[in-house]
């Protein structure tokens, strides 16, 4: 007999990997959780994105905030923080290479492996950023 784990997955629902991420959640029939860096956040994201937010945002079982008001690198970080927080392993989608500033997938993956949190980078070959 074939034992399925339940899947879980939280995520900032920016947009790119983590919508992408956050949709294949929830098609396996998963739960998502959802951290809100910002107050400011949904405002800061691309205006083509903000449908697709907001309907991941409406299917999260739950929502976590940050506390912050402005959508900047260093909310980004502190939201980043709390979803390290929440989880059992850290999929990246990263190149390796240093974050373009604070707050970047390198500075995430270097915090969850710091809090022993396990990471799977993932990154296609060929691709660029």
């Amino acid at each position: 007999m074939d034992e399925q784990r339940d899947v879980a997955g939280v995520s900032c629902i920016a947009d790119g990997p983590d919508s992408w991420f956050a949709e294949l959640v929830l098609e396996r029939g998963g739960t998502l959780e959802v951290v809100i860096p910002a107050e400011e956040y949904r405002e800061s994201l691309p205006a083509d994105h903000q449908p697709l937010y907001d309907r991941l945002l409406s299917r999260a079982a739950a929502v976590h905030r940050t506390g912050m008001t402005a959508s900047d690198s260093a909310a980004h970080m502190a939201g980043s923080e709390v979803l390290v927080g929440l989880s059992d392993l850290l999929l990246a989608v990263w190149d390796g290479k240093p974050a373009w500033g604070y707050g970047g997938t390198a500075d995430v993956v270097g915090y969850a492996r710091g809090r022993g949190v396990p990471v799977r980078v993932v990154w296609p070959e060929g691709a660029e950023r």
